[in-house]
């Protein structure tokens, strides 16, 4: 008998041993972050492999088209959804997501790793900061971009076009270090029996691309987007300065090719058909400025960072920061892959791959400076970028700035005054229908 139990004892471990054998493998660990589609996801991609390499954890970046971007996310958090880890979310995404819970608080970890002593101060007060000032963060820094100019420099190092331009304005034409310069050099360029055209400055309506042109000169002249603390935007927005700016800003217009007078994203194409001097683009957009094959110019194409107003230097941020979502079930593993991101190394690789880094010490290497023609135009715009409104009231806030300075851009009857009026006046009832305006 108890031979018969010790067989079956052996013959059970057996069946068992090999039951284990023919198991399914445990599947490994993934990460997934959502971002647009667009070359820094490839790029983000294929840096992953490193933290892969590392770990053994896959990291996959599910891209979406940047007019479905928002919607994907956005109903993914509505319905709390645990498809995806992080997110490569807009700036401006931030006070709608803290509002409603989406993203985890970075501010213990933020503070422990000096993230905010490794990025630049911008990039901290426009990707991760919510609300602005309380040092309360959300997301660490992952592509940093802002509004540059691209031109030609075959027009502008010309021998025959620098004698006209000085005898016309009594300077030198060369890289313009005001807006009133880059106005009188659109303005010397605005040739249209020859189908040639000063500048394409961003106009469209859609979303918010006029109105990251219209504020860069807004606060260059000395005006303000409002308080940040009050909400308080009468007597900061509505000024003599913001009209003055406004109304620069509509003389760079006129001076555009007519087939991208209502252009943002897409100036680049007005450069490529010949017909634009210079083009406002964000820098994240420029590399397809240096590829011959969509654009003749390639090799005489110069870039450079926003000239100053009366008030300064200032220009429109843009790019994302990397957030954790808060329904994910991989909360730990993120943090580790964030922190594996913020390292030097690791920064020194995503520059090197066509990333836009915020690290100070990537951003200040002659390594970074010296890789592209427009890199020393990006990290000198990377000191003194700024951000819109960040609330979660910000798509409101947007429909009412683009209208109105649309408005006063395409018709001839809206005084620049008045515009800025309908949209101060606005904006305080949105913040006081938010419940936060405060006399």
């Amino acid at each position: 008998m108890r031979s018969l139990i010790m067989i079956g004892l052996v013959f059970g471990c057996f069946l068992l041993a090999c039951g284990q054998k023919r198991s399914p493998p445990v599947p490994s660990q993934e990460l997934v972050i959502l971002w647009a589609k667009w070359a820094p996801s490839d790029y983000l991609q294929k840096l992953s492999e490193g933290f892969t390499r590392e770990t053994g954890v896959k990291v996959r970046i599910e891209q979406v088209s940047w007019d479905r971007y928002y919607d994907v996310f956005f109903g993914a958090m509505k319905g709390k959804s645990t498809t995806y880890d992080m997110v490569g979310g807009d700036s401006q995404w931030l006070g709608l997501s803290v509002a409603n819970g989406y993203y985890v608080n970075l501010t213990e970890w933020f503070k422990r790793n000096d993230v905010a002593d490794k990025m630049t101060e911008t990039s901290v007060l426009g990707y991760a900061e919510y609300p602005r000032g309380l040092k309360r963060y959300w997301a660490v820094p992952l592509e940093g971009d802002a509004m540059g100019v691209a031109y030609r420099k075959d027009l502008f190092e010309d021998k025959k076009e620098k004698k006209d331009f000085h005898a016309r304005f009594g300077y030198e034409l060369a890289v313009p270090q005001t807006w009133e310069q880059l106005r009188d050099i659109a303005s010397f360029f605005y040739r249209p029996e020859k189908g040639l055209y000063g500048v394409n400055v961003w106009a469209s309506e859609d979303y918010d691309g006029l109105t990251m042109g219209v504020q860069t000169l807004i606060w260059s002249y000395g005006a303000s987007l409002g308080n940040d603390t009050s909400f308080k935007v009468k007597g900061f927005l509505n000024t003599p300065a913001a009209a003055k700016a406004l109304k620069l800003y509509k003389e760079m217009h006129r001076c555009g090719a007519p087939e991208w007078k209502d252009a943002y994203l897409d100036t680049n194409k007005a450069f490529f058909a010949g017909k634009a001097v210079m083009v406002m683009g964000y820098f994240a957009f420029f590399p397809d400025l240096l590829d011959p094959a969509q654009n003749p110019y390639a090799k005489a194409t110069g870039f450079f960072a926003n000239p100053a107003g009366p008030s300064g230097r200032f220009t429109s941020l843009g790019g994302q920061g990397l957030s954790i979502i808060r329904f994910s079930k991989q909360k730990e593993l993120s943090l580790k892959f964030v922190e594996w991101f913020i390292r030097e190394d690791v920064q020194h690789e995503w520059a090197r791959l066509g990333g836009y880094s915020c690290s100070k010490a990537v951003i200040h290497s002659e390594e970074f400076l010296n890789a592209t023609p427009y890199n020393r135009a990006l990290t000198e715009s990377l000191g003194f970028m700024k951000d819109f409104w960040a609330v979660p009231e910000y798509i409101e806030l947007l429909g009412v700035s683009q209208k109105h300075f649309h408005d006063f851009l395409f018709k001839d009857d809206v005084p620049a005054e008045r515009s800025l009026e309908n949209v101060a006046n606005e904006w305080e009832n949105i913040f006081e229908s938010a419940g936060y305006y405060k006399e």
